[in-house]
């Protein structure tokens, strides 16, 4: 009996001491592996103390190293290097340092921050099966993630923060059954994100801000537990993201959104962060967000947003941020934003608000950008259909009747000019020509640039551009679009969804040319429709996205097809040039181009310097002066002594070109050409038609034609302003040439109608 306890002693003894050494030597190969992992991180200064005899499992936590163990068996490994670390040398193996972790097979926790770890997230981690939280932030890693990732079934956080990661989110990841934490934040992701990420029941947090991300956002309203939606500069869009009701933190900053706001929105009651700015969202803003049971940070700026806030809009006490800046707000700045006793933030500049400072837009500014993006205010979408109809009646029968009133008066006006013709002797040509023209002309002839405005000149009304309409015209401005450089920016030929080509004028701002110093520019550009006159279609601003200061403007005009005055005048390489008669035409309209610009609008513009690469001719050979010389942020706009006659006199620059066919492009070019006019003026005709274009010379030009052309195009070359003509006696003067040349030859074949008769001033 004796001897039997005596063995079965001898056998549990024997079994303990096997034990024993089994689990040092298990021990063993994990001290191994940790010595190894510390050798292959270039034996960082926080793990110093490391060797073959550390007692790894007692090793005292600190916020760089930290070693958990359970059952002599390492759990949890966290290496936290310095922020910025430099990548390991070159020697530095991914896969051998791989091979060492695999020595902990028990590993549930593994963080390696901050190490200069390089190269391809290894695909054999799935070796470490064990895992339930990775965190590989802030290194250096780089390639796509491994599909293996998806065979860690435990696995419960994922961040892959701040490395240098391309491709695609691996379909696979939808798969892992208890995933709560995703980020992969600042690195270089692309693609649509994979449907499957709908999948993970569980996911808390998904965090993807900082990548180059695209495309729709995937239904994610069937992820109950989401609470952290990153999405932060990305390029997702259009439509704002399905989501649960149980988040808590939106962040869709910086991507290219154009939907409108939800509204299950407004049922978000555990919503405390939303940040939507530096989109395109439209449509109204609710205004019941400011007062969600738990929101403390709200920022909708540099959307297009529309809706009328008012005073007495309620808010959350908590609310610490508000930023409503940049959008196409009206009404009045709710009072709980300003009274609150909280150290609270609130921007609301760059809106149509009620505030009374110049931070705001006027209304009509809001009003013509929402309806340039297709976005109704919101009360006139709560109307009905038929009072819709009613308004359309209303308005289309006033507007009827506008047009009929002044068609009435221009036939009027017409008929009394035609008999008053008729009393009237043609007149000729004489120094004081203009003198006779009186004020009350001029009247008239306001009305009639009033009536074009109404439509005779066949050109849609005026109106704002979305950035994204030009950029599709343009092909996002492809160079095969690019017209030329022009001073401040570049221009653009378009093509509009109807068909229709414009040209774009893309002008850079700085940003200390506030919005007030151009604003009223662009308004005075808006009303200078002219048949002579390459008239503005609309405009768009675009903003910078930090303080939402207008950065680019576009400047949208008619296309006028047929080039510069210029190649049909004086280009060697012309393949055709104008008649003599069709130059007149050319000249007529330059002149009734300015004398609107001086006269037809108050105040006038007069400094337009302008030369013959500005004249541009449309398919019916007509002149249209396509540079108004309108400085968008010049404060002197408004007329100055002789500031007309510095017109007539680079008009007269723009003559000696028509007449001569050579072109003029320095002040000797001028000189020169000017002395043998002058010299031609005093000889036979024959002298003068030896100085003008070869192109013209012959049966086609009136001697008397070409003698009062030459003598108009002198004087306004004189060194004297005083000297020079007025526009309005240029004007005279070039429409009796007309008349002449058309006595002389009328069977001339110009394709240009026939000029108004000497003796009557018709602005049109």
């Amino acid at each position: 009996m004796e001897k039997e306890l005596g063995l079965e002693k001898l056998l549990v003894l024997f079994l303990v001491l096997i034990s024993i050494r089994y689990s040092e030597q298990l021990q063993s190969s994990q001290v191994q592996a940790l010595v190894r992992i510390q050798h292959l991180l270039n034996y960082p200064a926080a793990l110093n103390s490391w060797n073959n005899d550390t007692d790894f499992c007692k090793i005292e936590p600190s916020s760089t190293v930290t070693v958990v163990c359970y059952e002599q068996s390492i759990t949890q490994l966290h290496i936290i290097g310095r922020k910025g670390t430099s990548p390991l040398p070159r020697n530095f193996s991914i896969r051998s340092f791989l091979t060492a972790l695999a020595k902990l097979p028990t590993l549930k926790v593994l963080r390696l921050v901050s190490l200069g770890l390089w190269g391809p997230v290894p695909a054999k981690l799935s070796r470490l099966s064990a895992l339930e939280i990775l965190d590989l932030s802030s290194n250096y890693l780089h390639s796509g993630i491994p599909q293996t990732v998806s065979s860690l079934t435990d696995l419960q956080t994922l961040v892959l923060d701040g490395n240098r990661l391309t491709g695609r989110i691996p379909d696979g990841l939808g798969s892992l059954p208890v995933l709560a934490v995703l980020s992969v934040k600042s690195n270089s992701l692309d693609g649509p994100l994979p449907d499957s990420l709908r999948d993970l029941n569980n996911l808390r947090i998904l965090s993807l801000s900082r990548n180059k991300f695209s495309g729709d956002v995937p239904d994610l309203s069937s992820l109950e537990n989401l609470q952290v939606l990153e999405l932060e500069d990305n390029s997702f869009g259009s439509k704002f993201p399905q989501i649960g009701s149980k988040i808590e933190s939106i962040a869709l900053r910086n991507n290219k959104f154009t939907a409108s706001i939800p509204e299950k929105v407004q049922s978000y009651y555990q919503l405390e962060h939303f940040d939507i700015s530096s989109n395109n969202f439209v449509g109204p803003l609710p205004p019941s967000l400011l007062s969600l049971s738990s929101i403390t940070y709200l920022n909708v700026a540099g959307n297009k947003l529309t809706g009328m806030l008012f005073e007495d809009n309620p808010c959350n006490t908590a609310l610490d941020f508000v930023d409503l800046s940049a959008n196409l707000l009206t009404g009045t700045l709710p009072s709980c934003l300003l009274s609150s006793s909280r150290n609270r933030i609130v921007h609301f500049s760059n809106n149509c608000l009620a505030t009374g400072d110049a931070t705001q837009h006027p209304f009509s500014f809001c009003r013509n950008e929402a309806l340039a993006v297709g976005v109704l205010p919101h009360h006139q979408r709560q109307k009905s259909a038929s009072k819709v109809i009613l308004a359309l009646i209303i308005c289309g029968s006033i507007t009827g009747g506008v047009i009929l009133v002044c068609l009435t008066i221009l036939v009027v006006k017409s008929f009394l000019a035609k008999k008053a013709a008729q009393k009237t002797p043609t007149r000729f040509i004489s120094e004081d020509a203009s003198s006779s023209y009186t004020s009350k002309l001029f009247t008239d002839a306001r009305y009639i640039t009033q009536a074009m405005k109404l439509g005779a000149l066949s050109l849609p009304s005026y109106r704002t551009f979305s950035l994204e309409e030009l950029e599709e015209a343009t092909n996002n401005f492809d160079t095969e679009t690019f017209m030329g450089e022009i001073p401040n920016g570049q221009m653009y030929r378009g093509q509009m969804r109807d068909g229709s080509y414009v040209t774009i004028r893309c002008l850079k701002m700085k940003r200390s040319n506030t919005t007030q110093n151009f604003m009223h520019r662009i308004e005075l550009i808006s009303k200078l429709r002219h048949q002579h006159l390459v008239s503005a279609l609309g405009h768009c601003f675009e903003c910078y996205l930090d303080d939402s200061s207008v950065s680019r403007i576009f400047l949208v005009f008619e296309y006028v097809p047929n080039g510069t005055l210029r190649r049909w005048i004086s280009d060697k390489h012309a393949r055709q040039k104008l008649t003599w008669t069709q130059r007149i035409a050319a000249a007529t309209g330059v002149a009734k181009g300015l004398q609107f610009l001086h006269n037809g609008i108050i105040p006038g513009l007069f400094s337009n310097n302008l030369k013959i690469i500005d004249i541009l001719l449309d398919q019916n050979l007509v002149a249209k002066i396509s540079s108004y010389n309108l400085p968008i942020l010049s404060e002197n706009v408004g007329r100055e002594k002789y500031e007309e006659k510095l017109a007539v006199y680079y008009f007269g620059v723009i003559l000696l070109e028509i007449i001569t066919g050579r072109q003029i492009n320095t002040k000797n070019d001028i000189l020169v050409l000017q002395n043998q006019l002058q010299v031609s003026m005093t000889g036979n005709e024959a002298s003068r038609k030896n100085v003008v274009d070869g192109a013209i010379r012959g049966s086609s030009c009136s001697a008397e034609s070409l003698r009062t052309m030459v003598e108009m195009c002198c004087r306004c070359l004189y060194e004297d302003p005083v000297d020079r003509p007025s526009m309005e006696d240029v004007l005279w003067n070039l429409q009796f040439v007309a008349q002449v040349q058309d006595d002389s030859h009328s069977t001339d074949g110009s394709p240009i109608s026939p000029l108004q008769p000497s003796g009557q001033l018709v602005i049109q």
